[in-house]
Order: C-alpha cells, then structure tokens, then sequence
C-alpha cells in the first residue's frame, strides 16, 4: 500500500511507493544506470563519428554509392550531427536537441545507407548495420522520451 501525497491516507494501491523524489505518477528517473546508458550511448555515437570524420574521403565516397545527393556536404554534415548529438546525449546537454539530432541521424541514413534488402550478393554487412541502427535507434526514442519528460 502507498499513502496519498496529500493526505496521507492509504491508497489501497500497491503498484508504485512515492517519495519525494518523485512526483506522484511518474516513475524515477535519472537513476545511475540511466545515466550510465546515456554516458555509454553517447560516447558510442561520438566515438563512431569521429572515426567518420577521420577517415571523411571513404564516408564520402560511401553516401555517393548510396546515391545520397551532395555527398561532399552531407556525409560531414551526417557525422557532425553524429558527434554533437552524441556528446549532448553523453553530457545530457540540451538533451532534446541531442536526442533528437540522433534520433533524426538513425531515422534517414538507417534505410538509406544499410538497404540491405537491395544488395546483390552478400549483403550480411548492411543487414548487421541496418540491424545495429535499428537498436540504436529503439535507444535514442527512449532518451528522446527521456529529454520531454525532464
């Protein structure tokens, strides 16, 4: 049983216990593993574009196969929204505009890039890359929720 914030009278439910940590009907947030996972995933994303920006010619050249216009200006732009995005979500700062440069970044290059469904041949390394994108884009929905909710 938890009692009623406001009068303290027993509620008959035994769902949820509040404290003053946490407003009533809303569940705890920003607990250590939450941060952590945020730290982890960001970091990840961070570090995966630095890597694009490091070798900037092969993403280049990766996006004009993949038929993406402009690909001298939206590969480097792709990444730059890669890192700073995942370093907000890292840092959880300015964190809806963070989640949702990521959650934008997975939205368009996961079925653009990764369109395993249209190789010829082996097409095992877009499938596990779709795949991928398509975990980390369940998690950036989660921390975008997240970033609305705080």
């Amino acid at each position: 049983m938890s009692q009623d914030a406001d009068t303290g009278d027993a509620t008959g439910s035994v769902d949820t216990i509040e404290t003053a940590a946490d407003p009533p009907n809303e569940p705890a947030r920003g607990g250590a593993p939450s941060r952590l996972g945020r730290l982890l995933f960001g970091l990840g994303l961070a570090l995966q574009a630095s890597e694009d920006f490091r070798d900037i010619d092969d993403s280049v050249e990766y996006a004009e196969s993949a038929g993406v216009p402009m690909p001298e200006v939206a590969a480097p732009f792709a990444s730059g929204m890669m890192l700073v995005g995942g370093l907000g979500v890292a840092l959880w700062r300015f964190p809806r505009v963070a989640t949702g440069a990521v959650v934008t970044f997975l939205a368009v290059v996961t079925p653009t890039m990764h369109d395993f469904w249209n190789e010829e041949g082996d097409a095992s390394g877009e499938r596990l890359a779709f795949f991928g994108n398509l975990a980390m884009f369940g998690a950036a929905l989660a921390f975008l929720r997240e970033a609305y909710r705080g």
